[in-house]
């Protein structure tokens, strides 16, 4: 019989030789043994590769794409893989809360939490709100959870009970609360985290309940729009064929100007490295500046960023309006003083204001005093009037009120302007959208310029937005200017500049700054899940351990077990044939000695 001899520099007991053909039981069952093996190894190999196929980065536009459109479906309460977060926002008139949810996170540490705000059954954002602001409870903290309690039993109702002991409450108070001394907040507080983890079984502790600051809240608003824009999403250099993305594969991300009635607020990322600046300025400089890291693990540097922010109190659309009327009325009556003329003081002889419409008559009052103004409509006019109250500095990096800017790189940036930066654009002009600064100003001049009756048909014809009314046409050749100034004079953007968008919604949905709270406070749970994952897989099969963390040394073990049993059976086979070869000669002499003694016939 043919062999093929095998030699390892092993002990001797391991030189064998193994037949070609062997029809020994044994050998038979054991190669089949290392086939079926071979071929399950195979099968996993080639499952477990599928599954690294499936995690390769694929269309982020389709997926995109899909994520928005499942923003707007009815959240699975049932699906054991989601996880729940609350933010209450108590604002000045009033508190909502927000109920957000997110799957398990992917593991990879350059990607964030997938964060949505729940929708119900109708499809609707769980949400609710109440009034007044929880600033009302200034003198009775002790019912500063009694004031809550509507909001939080109405999460309770909407988050499955068995999530709610690893659901965590965030509780952010704003600027009613900043308005009071601080030993009432910290009353207030103090009630909330003492009550209500008695009634409610969500993840809340003292850390959780904060009076938080302008600047925390502009760097959440921040959060919120870049996290919905997808600008947080890092891309492989070779994938990183859009303008907006940059050569390390980390997207540019968009700054944000949001103008309201009373304040106004601007937001964007600044260079790392800034030029140098004088002592002065420099101190100025780090408190505007916010630097933080949204990744889930301090060690990755990818979700490092530095925001410039800062709010203007007063310089929102409706204050900016008191204030002008307010400078109008001490300058005319001052100007009537000196020169002896009685302009304002009658409806005869009106004080002709170029921020109103043509023909538009109102009066303004301050206290007992009465100016009596009528409309001119003249835009330019009214630009030049409304520059002393930006209150700007000769310094070349100061922008409104004289507050330090850190300098925007207008050829590589890009803004979205909310609110009042929408409502002037939209609401009556009907540009909103991308800004262009000419188109803009030739629209406004040209509504300026209209007689009030006309605009008053207009209205009435219905050939304005939906949402505009009677105040927003009375002042819109105001807020329009005061627009233009903030912008242009104010944070010196280029009259030509082309990459600001306004807006209301982003991708259909409204972009609350409790968003961006709640992904910045919850940045280290996918590490935490991680190390929970590690442990439970620790506790579980050592196969399954093995095969995802080391798949060569499992190969090599499994191998190593194979030969060891194949080399056993070997040599039980070499040990049968000792003892059968040496048994050969007994069991013939057994089968001839009883023919001895047999006679044979005749």
């Amino acid at each position: 019989m043919a062999r093929i001899s095998f030699s390892y520099l092993c002990p001797a007991s391991w030189y064998f030789t193994v037949p070609t053909v062997s029809p020994f039981p044994r050998q038979r069952v054991a190669f089949l043994g290392l086939f079926l093996i071979s071929c399950l190894l195979l099968l996993m190999l080639i499952m477990d590769f599928r599954h690294w196929g499936a995690s390769l980065p694929q269309d982020r536009q389709y997926e995109r794409y899909l994520a928005r459109v499942g923003d707007l479906e009815a959240t699975d309460t049932e699906d054991p893989n989601l996880n729940y977060g609350l933010v209450v926002d108590c604002g000045s008139s009033g508190s909502r809360i927000f109920v957000y949810f997110w799957p398990r996170h992917n593991g990879n540490p350059h990607d964030l939490l997938d964060i949505k705000q729940m929708r119900d059954r109708n499809s609707q954002p769980v949400v609710k709100k109440i009034k007044p602001g929880i600033s009302a409870m200034a003198d009775t903290p002790e019912h500063a959870s009694d004031y809550l309690r509507p909001l939080l039993s109405f999460a309770a109702a909407h988050v499955p009970v068995r999530k709610h002991k690893e659901t965590p409450l965030y509780i952010l108070c704003t600027a009613g609360m900043r308005l009071l001394p601080e030993r009432k907040q910290l009353a207030i507080l103090a009630d909330l985290v003492k009550d209500l983890p008695l009634e409610f079984d969500f993840l809340f502790s003292q850390s959780q309940a904060e009076v938080i600051s302008g600047k925390q809240e502009g760097v959440y608003a921040w959060i919120g729009i870049n996290f919905v824009l997808g600008r947080f999403d890092h891309e492989d250099e070779s994938e990183s064929e859009a303008p907006q993305e940059l050569a390390t594969g980390r997207r540019r991300t968009v700054g944000i100007l949001d103008m309201g009635g009373a304040s106004l607020q601007i937001a964007y990322e600044v260079p790392t490295s800034t030029s140098v600046l004088p002592p002065q300025q420099e101190e100025a400089a780090k408190i505007l500046l916010a630097e933080f890291n949204l990744g889930c693990d301090v060690q990755h540097t990818e979700h490092v960023y530095r925001v410039y922010v800062t709010t203007f109190l007063g310089f929102g659309g409706n204050f900016a309006r008191q204030r002008y009327e307010d400078l109008l009325l001490n300058e005319t009556l001052n100007k009537n003083r000196l020169l002896g003329q009685k302009t304002g003081l009658s409806p005869d002889n009106p004080f002709l204001d170029p921020c109103l419409p043509v023909g538009l008559t109102d009066v303004v009052e301050r206290n007992s005093q009465a100016l009596h103004v009528r409309g001119r409509g003249d835009w330019a006019a009214c630009g030049a009037m409304l520059s002393p109250l930006l209150a700007r500095s000769n310094t070349s990096q100061a922008s409104l009120n004289g507050i330090y800017q850190s300098p925007i790189d207008f050829n590589n940036s890009e803004f979205y302007g909310f609110s009042e930066f929408f409502y002037c654009t939209e609401d009556v002009l009907r540009i909103g959208g991308r800004y262009h600064g000419p188109t803009f100003a030739k629209a406004a001049q040209d509504y300026c310029g209209m007689a009030w009756s006309v605009l008053n048909q207009r209205f009435k014809n219905g050939l304005f937005s939906s949402h505009a009314d009677e105040h927003r046409l009375k002042y819109q050749c105001f807020k329009s200017a005061w627009m233009y100034q903030v912008l242009h004079e104010g944070f010196h953007f280029p009259y030509d500049y082309a990459n600001l968008q306004t807006a209301q919604l982003v991708y259909d949905r409204e972009v609350q700054w409790t968003l961006g709270a709640i992904l910045y406070k919850t940045r280290f749970l996918p590490l935490r899940d991680r190390r929970q994952e590690g442990v439970r897989q620790a506790h579980g099969s050592w196969f399954r351990l093995s095969f995802v963390y080391n798949h060569y040394l499992f190969f090599a073990c499994i191998l190593v077990v194979l030969l060891a049993i194949i080399l056993y059976l070997l040599r039980l086979r070499r040990i049968h044939h000792r003892q059968t070869r040496a048994s050969a000669p007994l069991l013939w002499i057994e089968e001839v000695v009883p023919m001895i003694g047999v006679q044979v016939g005749p």
